[in-house]
């Protein structure tokens, strides 16, 4: 009962907040990206308050996370580390999908801030489209963040990777470092309760540059789910 008041109080509070963001990071867009990553970071700043004193979740990284040069290819549980990404991150670029810009205010902002999406119906042109704007993103000295299993997934339960994740170390020449979460304990994927605790971020080993797909595929796919006990 007290996990199921937390997520009413948390829902209420954050979507009403999100508005405010959301406004401001739309009308940030003419002056420039420099301007507009205050909006986004402010945001997600905000919603880890939302989740430390409304739902009791802390977040805690082992490791050090890449700012720039590097993929950072997370797991995916649940909606938490979606928007932990832009307060770990200086300014990242994240791959993720093109629909969501049909979002009304956000969408654009999105686009703003440099975004790189995915349209995954159209094949070859998304991927085409996915690298150029990778390669702006490194040209730009932003990390490249991507969620290579391409949805969320239960915790405990490892999903095969899209190919996108291959196709940018392939293209951007970069490390590739993996990143392990348990968000998926406390958040479902599609429940509406959270509950109190703790999610590890754990970042693995850095996967060099020059290996051939099927070994740094395999690499990622296993220090991702690190933590699937």
């Amino acid at each position: 009962m007290v996990s199921l008041v937390r997520s009413v109080v948390y829902t209420v509070v954050f979507y009403l907040g999100s508005v405010v963001f959301t406004v401001a990071a739309f009308a940030s867009i003419p002056f420039g990206r420099p301007t507009i990553y205050f909006a986004p970071r402010g945001w997600a700043q905000f919603h880890y308050w939302c989740m430390r004193w409304l739902l009791g979740i802390r977040v805690v990284v082992e490791g050090a996370l890449p700012q720039t040069g590097a993929i950072v290819a997370l797991k995916h549980e649940a909606m938490l580390e979606t928007t932990e990404i832009l307060r770990l991150f200086d300014r990242p670029a994240v791959v993720f999908k093109a629909e969501l810009l049909r979002i009304p205010l956000w969408g654009p902002a999105a686009v703003a801030h440099g975004v790189i999406p995915v349209a995954r119906e159209t094949g070859a042109t998304a991927l085409r489209r996915m690298l150029k704007a990778g390669r702006e993103a490194v040209a730009e000295a932003r990390p490249v963040i991507i969620f290579p299993e391409g949805t969320r997934v239960p915790h405990g339960e490892p999903a095969p990777l899209r190919p996108g994740v291959a196709g940018l170390y392939k293209a951007l020449d970069l490390p590739v470092v993996p990143v392990a979460l348990d968000s998926g304990r406390l958040w479902s994927r599609r429940g509406f309760v959270k509950h109190a605790g703790v999610v590890t971020f754990r970042v693995g080993e850095t996967i060099p540059t020059g290996l051939p797909r099927e070994e740094v595929e395999a690499r990622i796919h296993a220090a991702i789910n690190a933590l699937n006990l």
